[in-house]
């Protein structure tokens, strides 16, 4: 196990190289703004420029979120999953209701499809924009193919084949570690994606899919001018996509909380002005922490937004940070970064696992994002000024846990979910975790929502496995 300090993370669109500092809550188009292009390329012709002087689009974070995740939802590209109360699961943990976000019904089979979709949608538009910008300036057509080269160890890969399949002049290379299972790797062919598998975990396939990004296209703007925009002589670009450092994923993933919240309210369980329920905690698995900074990020976004309903729903929250022993990179890193704050220390310190030995492999990044723990630190921060009660708590289960939790919730419910899944389902089914969650939720009855993120691992033969392996 290794320990070091990191700086605030900064960007991972590698090619062409797009830095994304830690963003606020979203995301805009500067530089060369799309609006300010002509309507269409015959409306005035532009004298052609010098290429180094081209105006070109880029990416920074300033307006909201939710306007632009907008675009990816229109195209079907994600979907408004359904929020169902869980009978089983609330008669374990009266007085709290359960409720299920079940984004395993998302189209690859899992959250992914939402900060996927906002990330490929976005760097096509601005690809596009340049892609015009050099039409108007060289009086040349050009049809722009966006390769994008993702590092997963299954559900990454799969979403962000399953929303380049929506999109034109879209190709999608994998690298996946040889710890992938084989249902995994088919899905991806089925889906049109170019598999390769390489190293035994998933750090080392993410090293090859940015050396093949890298030598797949020349840098852009040599001059070190960083920006997305295509090669003159070049009608393809390569993209690498980091299955969950990307502040374009996390402000995707945060759509599920602003879902919550709407599917609370038609519910009535939150907005009545007699006597409000408030959103007591929402449990989550946690890989490389993706998906929990784009929750995190949804919750701030609500607090400080101007709807008081919403803001009052998310206020006194807390998130659960769901792992499995062997894959417990964020435990590890909030521990160390807990004690750094009681003294003090203001920088983030992240350790990194020697080795993954889970049976939940999706959850297999040694290393989270440094994002996740600044954030994590600011909500448990504004808990503390507000004295709300707001806090990010960490929570590891065993394999066993984790599997048994997948068994019981296939019985309650009828949905196969893998164990990483099962790592966000295993404080309630589990009876040691389920007494220490009750004791920080308290005797006042809350809401209290599990995302099940899904994932596309699990089969009927691979659940009963896991049984014969950790439960007879």
């Amino acid at each position: 196990m290794r320990i070091r300090s990191s700086l605030p993370t900064s960007a991972v669109l590698l090619t062409p190289l797009l830095l994304l500092s830690s963003p606020p809550s979203s995301l805009s188009f500067s530089s060369s703004p799309l609006h300010s292009l002509p309507p269409n390329p015959t409306s005035r012709h532009t004298p052609p420029t010098p290429h180094r002087h081209r105006r070109r689009t880029s990416i920074n974070m300033s307006t909201s979120s939710s306007c632009i995740a907008q675009e990816a939802r229109s195209l079907h590209l994600f979907t408004t999953t359904p929020l169902l109360h869980s009978l089983p699961l609330s008669n374990l943990c009266a007085p709290h209701r359960i409720y299920l976000k079940l984004d395993c019904l998302q189209p690859s089979g899992s959250f992914k499809d939402r900060g996927m979709a906002h990330l490929c949608t976005t760097v096509r538009k601005v690809y596009a924009a340049n892609a015009r910008q050099l039409h108007n300036d060289e009086g040349t057509t050009t049809t722009m193919t966006t390769k994008f080269i993702s590092s997963s160890g299954g559900n990454a890969g799969l979403a962000v084949a399953t929303v380049a399949r929506n999109l034109p002049h879209t190709t999608v290379e994998v690298v996946v570690p040889q710890t992938t299972k084989p249902i995994v790797i088919e899905k991806l062919k089925a889906l049109g994606a170019n598999v390769t598998v390489f190293g035994k975990v998933w750090n080392e396939a993410d090293q090859l899919a940015r050396r093949m990004v890298k030598e797949s296209e020349p840098v852009n703007g040599s001059d070190g001018d960083n920006t997305l925009s295509p090669s003159p002589a070049s009608a393809a670009v390569a993209v690498y996509v980091s299955p969950y450092d990307n502040p374009l994923l996390w402000t995707g993933h945060s759509t599920v909380v602003d879902e919550i919240i709407t599917q609370l309210m038609e519910l009535q369980h939150i907005s009545p002005p007699s006597n409000p329920t408030k959103i007591g905690a929402i449990l989550a698995s946690v890989g490389g922490g993706g998906l929990l900074s784009g929750i995190l990020e949804g919750i701030e976004r609500n607090y400080y937004g101007a709807d008081k309903a919403r803001a009052n729903a998310v206020r006194g929250i807390k998130v659960l940070a769901c792992e499995t022993e062997g894959a417990a990179s964020f435990a590890a890193s909030w521990e160390a970064s807990t004690l750094d704050a009681a003294r003090e220390k203001q920088d983030v310190k992240l350790i990194r696992l020697d080795i993954i030995t889970s049976v939940a492999t999706s959850l297999g990044a040694l290393e989270v994002t440094s994002a996740v723990i600044q954030r994590s630190h600011r909500h448990r921060q504004r808990g503390k000024e507000s004295q709300d009660g707001d806090d990010v708590l960490s929570t590891v289960c065993t394999d066993k846990e984790a599997v048994e939790a997948c068994l019981k919730f296939a019985s309650d419910h009828r949905i196969l979910v893998e164990p990483a899944c099962g790592a966000a389902l295993a404080p309630l089914y589990s009876d040691r975790l389920r007494e220490k969650l009750m004791r920080e939720m308290g005797e006042e009855e809350r809401v209290i929502v599990v995302e099940v993120c899904g994932g596309s691992g699990v089969s009927l033969e691979l659940l009963e496995g896991w049984k014969q392996e950790f439960l007879m």
